[in-house]
């Protein structure tokens, strides 16, 4: 069956528009914005970036409790050993204070932000979920809804992102608060009525139309109305993705610098340097159910993949913007405090979140926390939950934007903010 000339060209300039249109310039098909009128590079607005462990990482293997002895009890193979307790095979590690030590893998580039006063841990946090599933639990944090509301119950439409993006939109004027999800879905936060953009820093610079295939399309456009625009359109779209791939090889120079999140983690910087106020990435792969491995391994691997991604954010940021911003890290449920036999962690319940930012009064331990030991885990495995997600948020945000109770309602529906001195 032979196809008509015109109904070719239609189904190719579409797949060509999807091509040359957002996604092969690495922008968002929802919306486009320019710096906000007034507010270049590295201005005054706070800027707030939830980033989200997606699989529920083994928190003691960060915030590493080295002052209980049931840690080293509980976990023969996978432990980090205490301050000044190296050895030839594995580092130990670095104290924060008399109970804490941060992981080495983290250190070089957390621990320097921790002494500025620009990073702070909150152990013992989480939501009172205790179903152990990775999408029931992100689903409720996400949401950030009643703690009583069943699943059956929640209201999939409303994360509280948008919903606290709504509340400072009310305060603020439109070109002064822009926000985005780097990712490839609009995520379940940022659901809501508010029209928010989504776009995922990852395929950019990503070719959607080979050369070959480039070449093919002008073609069969050459002698046409539409031969121009055509031609003009690959040329744009070949400058953006050579200046594209331009960058993440310059990212790249650095040997330290990793391929994922840390290059990312720099267009992120620069979009919420001049532009996006309030920000979201999920990054996965914390599940470690097998192999997890102490001060070295898998899991010590992404911990400093993640740590210099956060590095390099704050570096693109600027120090006028990073002084002005708030990132908290968290995942859904922390993991068990003992290893299993498989010399890994499975599903828990406590985790420890990270809060840092130049916006941050850091350099310590915060919120409610209590001894380690076999009597007060949760449930006799997991870390408690002590310092709730919601009320935990609302202090920050509250604090951040300046919100009453009546606003923080309308984010976290139920919850009270709880103040302990983050921002």
């Amino acid at each position: 069956m032979s196809i008509h000339p015109d109904l070719r060209r239609r189904h190719l300039i579409a797949s060509l528009g999807a091509s040359l249109g957002a996604g092969a310039l690495g922008l968002s098909s929802t919306r486009l914005w320019a710096a906000p009128e007034g507010e270049g590079a590295g201005q005054a607005s706070p800027r707030f970036l939830l980033v989200f462990l997606r699989g529920a990482y083994d928190a003691a293997n960060l915030l590493v409790p080295y002052a209980s002895p049931f840690y080293y009890e509980a976990r023969p193979n996978i432990a980090i050993a205490p301050p000044g307790k190296a050895t030839e095979k594995q580092p130990a590690a670095l104290a924060l204070d008399g109970q804490w030590g941060l992981a080495p893998s983290a250190a070089s580039l957390l621990l320097p932000m921790y002494e500025r006063g620009e990073l702070a841990f909150v152990p013992f946090a989480g939501t009172a979920d205790t179903s152990r599933s990775h999408f029931e639990t992100q689903d409720t944090i996400e949401l950030g809804q009643a703690d009583n509301s069943s699943q059956a119950g929640r209201d999939f439409n409303s994360g509280f992102l948008n919903r606290l993006a709504g509340v400072i939109g009310a305060n603020r004027s439109a070109a002064s608060m822009q926000a985005m999800a780097f990712t490839d879905q609009l995520p379940l936060v940022m659901r809501g009525q508010m029209a928010l953009a989504n776009q995922s820093l990852r395929d950019v610079g990503r070719s959607g139309v080979t050369p070959r295939q480039a070449q093919l399309i002008a073609g069969m456009y050459a002698g046409t109305p539409m031969a121009t625009a055509v031609s003009e359109g690959f040329e744009v779209r070949g400058e953006v993705s050579n200046a594209m791939a331009d960058e993440m090889q310059a990212a790249s120079r650095n040997a330290v610098t990793p391929k994922g999140f840390a290059l990312e983690a720099r267009r992120m910087g620069r979009l919420m340097r001049d532009r996006v106020t309030l920000g979201f990435i999920d990054v996965g792969g914390w599940d470690t159910h097998v192999g997890q491995g102490g001060a070295s391994g898998a899991l010590a691997g992404k911990l400093g993949e993640l740590s210099l991604g956060l590095s390099n954010f704050a570096d693109e940021l600027g120090p006028t913007a990073w002084s002005n911003t708030v990132v908290v890290v968290l995942s859904e449920f922390g993991r068990t405090f003992r290893e299993n036999g498989n010399r890994g962690t499975d599903h828990g319940h406590g985790s420890a979140y990270w809060v840092m930012g130049g916006a941050v009064k850091g350099g310590r331990i915060a919120g409610e926390q209590v001894e380690l030991t076999r009597s007060t885990l949760f449930q006799g495995r997991d870390w408690p939950v002590l310092n709730d997600y919601r009320e935990l948020l609302g202090g920050v945000l509250g604090r951040m934007y300046g919100l009453n109770e009546a606003q923080l309602g309308q984010v976290f529906p139920g919850a009270k903010r709880r103040e302990i001195g983050l921002v």
